[in-house]
């Protein structure tokens, strides 16, 4: 296991890999799975070794609002800061893909930041990587239209999975993107007509 995290984690000292190993806790977790919901208390922040995570914000009426993905080698900036403030989480986590987390005990934040250099810059390179990726995301929001929103979300999705095709139906990019399925239809067709995207059953390709 510690050369599997250091693998994944190349940045953590191996005074701190080995602490994770002995304080932290293996778990695998399969697609579809809740892991964190609006309103529930923190007792833990996950590092990811394997699969992704869907970081996002649940509306009312269901709405969904994409925040961003997490991957191996990553932890959720958001769960750190409700973990070590004990704040009820303001976002819901779901597997996408199966995946297996490290989960790190609450009491274990304050102290691995005072004692371990590569812990702490890990968490603030998490801070400032997620808080530059809202930005973006709000900006896109704020700034450009369906189509251009459709494009960038397309291309968070590729680049979340290293892939060119995004295995999802025409109402879950809706629900994300809070406008309704016809809308998506349309702005995809007018993508696959400008030789943009593939249109397949429940799957997307991208050519460029």
């Amino acid at each position: 296991m510690q050369n599997s995290l250091k693998n994944i984690f190349p940045n953590f000292s191996t005074e701190l890999i080995s602490t994770i190993e002995e304080n932290g806790s293996l778990q695998h977790f399969e697609a579809g799975t809740i892991l964190m919901r609006t309103g529930q208390y923190i007792k833990n922040t996950v590092l990811i070794t394997k699969g992704k995570i869907k970081i996002y914000r649940e509306g009312e009426d269901g709405g969904e609002f994409l925040m961003y993905y997490l991957q191996p080698g990553q932890a959720c900036a958001i769960s750190m800061i409700c973990t070590a403030k004990s704040e009820k989480s303001q976002i819901m986590a779901k597997v996408v893909e199966d995946v297996t987390v490290m989960m790190i005990p609450l009491q274990m934040m304050d102290k691995w930041m005072m004692e371990h250099r590569s812990w702490y810059e890990f968490v603030i390179e998490t801070y400032r990587s997620r808080f530059e990726e809202v930005l973006e995301v709000v900006d896109n929001i704020a700034f450009r239209s369906m189509d251009e929103r459709l494009e960038f979300y397309l291309k968070r999705h590729s680049d979340a999975c290293g892939c060119q095709e995004v295995n999802l139906s025409h109402q879950e990019i809706a629900t994300e993107l809070n406008t309704s399925r016809e809308v998506i239809s349309r702005l995809l067709k007018k993508m696959e007509q400008r030789g943009l995207v593939k249109l397949n059953r429940n799957q997307i390709e991208l050519l460029k």
